[in-house]
């Protein structure tokens, strides 16, 4: 799905460098690449304050707490989503919604969060799903009349952008309260494990959010608040300042395969591509269609007898697994069922070769003829 090794030989005589620099200099741990990384990922993204953290479940957990959300709190999340999304937030005692999503963007409806509003709801966390932008725009009116925290899950959207209909353009992970990512390994900017960030414009919960991520510190041994242990190590900070370079180069690339992709598959009887929506650009950290006339599954088993591989996110919508069924009251939501049904990721890479997506174009035109 993601040709990790191929981009690292592209990019080795600058990582490995960089790498050797902080074994050289044994500051694992908070050395200054760290620093220099949050400023240069605040400078391309446009926003005031970087943070970094282990992961990106971490970074929605610590928006949570550093936000001051009490149990029994209620969170508007969509159903078709990772789990991680909505797993913080029963993980704090606060109660996840779950809310259906759009058929076109594949992201939290914002007609149906408006319906799930109660007195107790205190925010929503909009997923920029497969690197397609949520409606940001109509979010952030919805919260303004509600009195909502947004809290922006950026982890597949890094390196997007968004459209306001008055022509201002601002990058995807700058819209939110607190807006949080990830850097798995695949992901469009990924490091070398595990890591992730969170950005604000919030001076105030900027500060917040470096104590809670450092057991709480506003400074050594000095604990205000219950807080906990996560870090992006300085390693990752180095192979991250080299990849941030190469992000909008990285999309670039994820876009003409998408694009693509559109052209030969288009048209094919049984496969539905949507549309990019016209308020932003498509960062393409998947790229999925829909199969709708039932022979998903036999899609996915005939490209694996071809050595092509695809997955399926996601097969089971929030709501009918175990971990949240105290949080369901019952009904399907009728888009996110269909969608779990539907959907297939093929390959997407920076690295994509012309003859390599050829094969996989030519695979899939032969199972639907």
């Amino acid at each position: 799905m993601v040709d990790l090794k191929t981009q690292y030989a592209r990019l080795k005589h600058k990582i490995d460098p960089a790498m050797a620099s902080v074994i050289d200099s044994c500051e694992f741990i908070k050395g200054p690449a760290l620093k220099e990384f949050e400023n240069n990922l605040a400078q391309y993204l446009g926003v005031k304050h970087v943070i970094g953290v282990a992961n990106g479940t971490d970074a929605l957990q610590i928006a949570i707490m550093a936000l001051g959300l009490q149990q029994g709190d209620e969170v508007l999340v969509p159903s078709f989503t990772y789990v991680a999304t909505a797993e913080v937030i029963g993980l704090l005692g606060l109660v996840p919604v779950l809310v259906d999503v759009d058929l076109e963007t594949f992201n939290i409806d914002v007609d149906f969060a408006r319906q799930s509003i109660t007195p107790k709801t205190k925010a929503i966390v909009p997923v920029h799903l497969y690197g397609q932008c949520a409606p940001m725009q109509e979010i952030m009116q919805l919260a303004a009349e509600h009195n909502l925290f947004v809290i922006e899950d950026n982890a597949q959207g890094i390196g997007g952008s968004y459209l306001f209909n008055d022509g201002r353009k601002v990058k995807t992970g700058t819209l939110g309260d607190i807006s949080c990512t990830s850097f798995f390994p695949s992901k469009n900017l990924g490091c070398f494990g595990d890591g992730g960030a969170m950005m604000t414009n919030n001076d105030d919960l900027a500060q917040k959010i470096r104590m809670i991520a450092n057991h709480g510190q506003p400074e050594k041994y000095i604990h205000s608040v219950l807080g906990v242990n996560s870090r992006l190590d300085t390693l990752q900070a180095v192979i991250l300042n080299v990849k941030l370079e190469e992000l909008d180069d990285f999309v670039t690339r994820r876009q003409a395969v998408a694009l693509r992709y559109d052209k030969d598959l288009g048209g094919i009887n049984g496969i539905y591509i949507a549309d990019t929506a016209s308020y932003s650009t498509h960062a393409y950290h998947q790229y999925t269609i829909r199969i709708t006339n039932g022979s998903r599954d036999e899609l996915q088993a005939y490209l694996k007898s071809k050595s092509i591989p695809s997955m399926i996110y996601y097969p089971i919508p929030l709501y009918k697994q175990q971990a949240f069924s105290a949080y369901h009251s019952g009904n399907e939501h009728t888009n996110t069922e269909l969608l779990c049904k539907e959907v297939i990721s093929l390959p997407i890479h920076t690295e994509m070769t012309e003859d390599t997506q050829s094969y996989i174009i030519q695979s899939l035109k032969s199972f639907f003829n």
